[in-house]
């Protein structure tokens, strides 16, 4: 991926259990057992708030296929960022587990990134469902999950997240 064309962040989780140690060598034999070349998010925020490298961001991401506020697929113009958790201990239910380091570590990777590239949008997965009652925002029902469990667009309420339908 070419710096020029770094627009926007995605957000994940890692929709694993509350609690559970993953690394980022973890995601990446996961994601190669899917046939992925190598691990599809750029960075992994870990229990501890450790941020791991995943692919390198000269790659496309391999997180989030839906054509973003562009047109083009977010992986060709987004970084991913995963945090590992996103469900409660149950492994199904839905829910903010991010520990206190993984919310300032975020925070600051976010930052960070939107100093370094011109961040036009700031997206959590579930926001790259479709729209399906077509009125120009995506609502809960309309989830095709709840990846990364945590409203984003709440939590960085400064970042210009624009819609499809403000591009004319």
């Amino acid at each position: 991926m070419k710096k020029d064309n770094i627009d926007a962040i995605v957000i994940h989780c890692s929709a694993t259990p509350e609690g559970k140690d993953v690394r980022a060598a973890d995601i990446d034999k996961i994601h190669r057992a899917r046939g992925f070349k190598m691990i599809g998010y750029h960075y992994v925020i870990d229990l501890d708030g450790n941020i791991e490298q995943g692919r390198p961001l000269t790659m496309n991401g391999a997180h989030c296929e839906k054509p973003g506020f562009s047109g083009r697929p977010y992986n060709s113009h987004s970084i991913g960022i995963c945090y590992i958790g996103g469900v409660a201990k149950d492994g199904k239910t839905p829910k903010d587990t991010r520990t206190d380091a993984q919310k300032l570590a975020l925070q600051a990777l976010v930052a960070n990134l939107t100093m370094q590239y011109p961040i036009r949008e700031i997206i959590g997965h579930r926001d790259a469902s479709p729209d399906l009652n077509g009125d120009g925002k995506i609502s809960k029902w309309e989830w095709m999950k709840a990846c990364p469990s945590f409203e984003v667009k709440a939590e960085f309420p400064l970042a210009i997240c624009e819609s499809k339908s403000s591009e004319k």
